[in-house]
């Protein structure tokens, strides 16, 4: 069975939980509080970060890394995209997500009042992501994808970190509802994360 070390209130850990569910697998989830990490945590990966996935010999970390492991190992459903093409796209895609917006959920968590620039930033790149769901239900078209994996914590977080959505970002919104809506990702919630949407 596979362990994954997950932060109750990491969004990177909220990925890799939401993929397990989507699968329906086996596997545990070990909560950690990040704020009193065991020390087993450092020894398992040396940036002392969750999450990270231990199966069998095998022990990962970074999440997206993860989820692309247990997407090949379980196939279905597919998360990644079976061509090549697309699958090259849908990394460069994740890659830009963690360039523009990730980067800055580590500011939005340890300083949300001095975290104006990053909110800001934030805001302004799902903004420039919203015309594309008036013609698709999701990031690569019709399908679920390991994109709407990795965009929906910071989605589901945005209340969180203080960041309000122009009126223009309503097809963004709408797509968001649907990612909140799926099985996968209602499971997928700690009880630290419910409370953080109104």
């Amino acid at each position: 069975m596979m362990n994954l070390y997950s932060g109750t209130t990491d969004p990177f850990s909220h990925r890799c939980r939401i993929v397990l569910y989507e699968k329906g697998m086996d596997f545990q989830v070990i909560d950690v509080d990040l704020f009193n990490k065991p020390e087993d945590i450092a020894v398992i990966n040396p940036y002392n970060r969750v999450p990270v996935l231990v199966d069998r010999d095998l022990v990962l970390y970074e999440s997206n890394i993860i989820n692309e492991y247990i997407d090949e190992r379980f196939p279905h459903p597919q998360l990644m995209p079976p061509d090549p093409i697309m699958r090259a796209r849908a990394r460069q895609l994740l890659h830009t997500f963690e360039l523009e917006l990730f980067s800055h959920v580590g500011t939005l968590e340890k300083n949300p009042k001095g975290a104006e620039k990053e909110r800001a930033h934030v805001r302004d790149q799902l903004t420039q992501l919203a015309p594309m769901f008036t013609k698709q239900k999701f990031l690569l078209g019709d399908e679920f994808s390991m994109l709407d994996v990795a965009i929906a914590p910071l989605l589901w977080r945005l209340d969180h970190y203080g960041i309000e959505l122009p009126r223009s970002a309503a097809p963004l919104m709408k797509y968001a509802e649907r990612i909140f809506s799926r099985q996968g990702f209602i499971d997928a919630m700690t009880p630290s994360e419910k409370v953080m949407r109104r």
